[in-house]
């Protein structure tokens, strides 16, 4: 008989968290769950999700042990996978983060820029209280972490607990990879072998093969420098207009280097003018996925809660959970699927520091992973992943050292802050905005 495995969601509140428990639900046949565990310090905002969720399981396989707590013990105890997607702050910081870079005339943005840089402040300890929690009560098992700004996260990660079993990710290339297969008329991306390389939001697919190893790069390249990621079955009426800016920039990013295909996150690092000049300063994408997401995921909650049933939802999955789930199956099964990663570089891109924590593809087995060559960069993806590598080594440095001195560093090397000046009174507001969240610097 197949194991079956147990598996803890860190950040049990979130509003993904129906869609993965959706995802893992969907694949009982190829990944048998015996218990699934919501876990979060926010009890209140867990337990309306919690209380839809286990209806939704107990309705597809009522075996499943179904159990949210707010005690780590409870929570990391006899599992098999942690899936993490861990908020610090909740929205409400986010939008701090947002506004107050606009307030300094700079990119507004969760994971890019000034925002991402104190979004990255208080998401260290809770990842790393997370992974310790892990260890102490269930040391073989392995956290996926797809918490924000996975960068950043994963530099200091890698180097205050280097022998962890985390693994992290991003569903970003993905999605982005299912748009593209769309625009291009694959049928699905796991159709597609793509070469691809970067930091996690900062990076550039190289080669995409369809079956039998047909070349099907040029293709895709055509499209995107025409229409960005807009495919018309991915992107209609029903995404938010900032998601859709986002997916039709990617045809100005990609000008400026037409022999590759950028991630669409590059646009905060490459046109962060003309991002500041069309955004909003009082309504961010923080409002906008509090007035829309969070709203509709705690209605529909709410609703199955009180029906004591999920007929009359359609509870869909997505990107952001299928990948999870299939680097878990193959962790579990050894498939050696070839899927995207943030790992140490050691050598995979041979021109770039061995300690950054790159993007690329990997080979994933049974209880471990191998990077696959990448070989020499071009000149200008290296400096341009050089300048936000080191920025991202500083944040995580100031954090380990509590160092003021070096987290302005931080702000002053980022391309979304114009001058040290601008740089030195980012850091002041946002230190004054995260008492309470950030470690103490001096």
């Amino acid at each position: 008989m197949d194991k079956k495995f147990s598996v803890v969601i860190a950040g049990g509140g979130s509003t993904y968290t129906p869609e993965v428990i959706c995802t893992l639900l969907s694949e009982l046949d190829r990944f048998p769950i015996r218990s699934i565990k919501l876990y979060d310090i926010d009890e209140e905002r867990q337990n309306k999700i919690a209380s839809a969720c286990k209806i939704l399981c107990h309705e597809i396989d009522p075996s499943i042990e179904f159990i949210a707590t707010t005690d780590p013990k409870i929570a990391y105890t006899d599992v098999d996978f942690c899936l993490a997607h861990i908020r610090v702050g909740g929205l409400k910081m986010r939008e701090k983060d947002e506004k107050i870079a606009l307030k300094h005339g700079c990119v507004g943005q969760e994971t890019c820029g000034p925002g991402g840089i104190a979004f990255a402040m208080r998401s260290i300890q809770g990842v790393l209280d997370n992974l310790d929690y892990m260890e102490k009560y269930s040391p073989n098992a392995w956290m996926l972490n797809y918490s924000n700004p996975a960068a950043i996260v994963a530099q200091a990660v890698s180097k205050l607990r280097p022998d962890s079993r985390i693994i992290n990710i991003c569903d970003q290339p993905i999605g982005l990879e299912s748009a593209m297969a769309a625009s291009i008329g694959v049928a699905d991306r796991k159709e597609m072998t793509v070469r691809y390389f970067g930091l996690n939001h900062f990076g550039w697919w190289t080669d995409i093969r369809g079956k039998d190893d047909n070349d099907i790069t040029d293709k895709a390249r055509e499209y995107v420098l025409q229409n960005g990621f807009i495919a018309p079955d991915k992107m209609g009426k029903d995404t938010d207009d900032s998601w859709y800016k986002t997916y039709y920039k990617a045809k100005d990013v990609m000008a400026v280097d037409p022999t590759t295909i950028p991630n669409t996150y590059l646009k905060y690092y490459l046109y962060p003018d003309y991002e500041v000049a069309h955004s909003n300063p009082d309504y961010t994408r923080a409002n906008e996925v509090m007035d829309g997401r969070e709203k509709m995921v705690f209605s529909i909650c709410e609703t199955i809660t009180k029906n004591g049933t999920t007929k009359g939802f359609d509870l869909v999955t997505g990107n952001h959970a299928t990948f999870i789930i299939d680097l878990a199956y193959a962790l579990s099964h050894g498939t050696y699927e070839r899927m995207i990663l943030i790992v140490k570089n050691e050598g995979a891109i041979s021109n770039f520091a061995d300690d950054a924590m790159v993007e690329i593809p990997c080979l994933v087995s049974k209880d471990r992973y191998e990077r696959l060559s990448i070989g020499e960069i071009p000149t200008f993806q290296k400096g341009l992943m050089e300048q936000q590598n080191a920025c991202e080594k500083l944040v995580s440095e100031a954090w380990i050292e509590g160092s003021y001195h070096k987290l302005w560093q931080a702000f002053t090397m980022n391309r979304c802050v114009p001058s040290a000046k601008v740089a030195k009174d980012l850091l002041d507001e946002y230190i004054e905005a995260n008492k309470g969240y950030w470690p103490q610097l001096k």
